[in-house]
């Protein structure tokens, strides 16, 4: 079983060593997981460390959002707004089917 942190996961797949920008990287799993919520994803389900739709979502918004002069942030971000309708939309996830 892996061990790693939710942050330990994100940083790894941005490619991010070191402890240096946690602050940031941590500002970025917030602001992602409050889009998935503004976009109609129920907050429990935004919130889940343990889901991999919702890792894989704050993995990509990181690598879209995260540093400067990223060549593929735009892809990044269309795949994170890709799977931000998907989550919204599904049963599973939508406030609708958790209230």
């Amino acid at each position: 079983m892996n061990n790693q942190t939710l942050i330990e996961k994100v940083k790894l797949s941005a490619r991010i060593s070191g402890d240096a920008f946690d602050d940031d990287v941590q500002d970025m799993i917030d602001s992602a997981r409050e889009e998935l919520v503004q976009a109609g994803v129920s907050r429990i389900m935004a919130e889940s460390d343990d889901d991999p739709l919702i890792i894989r979502a704050l993995k990509i918004y990181t690598k879209a959002n995260f540093g400067i002069d990223s060549p593929n942030a735009y892809r990044f971000q269309s795949s994170f707004n890709s799977l931000k309708r998907h989550l919204s939309m599904a049963g599973d996830y939508s406030n609708d089917e958790l209230e």
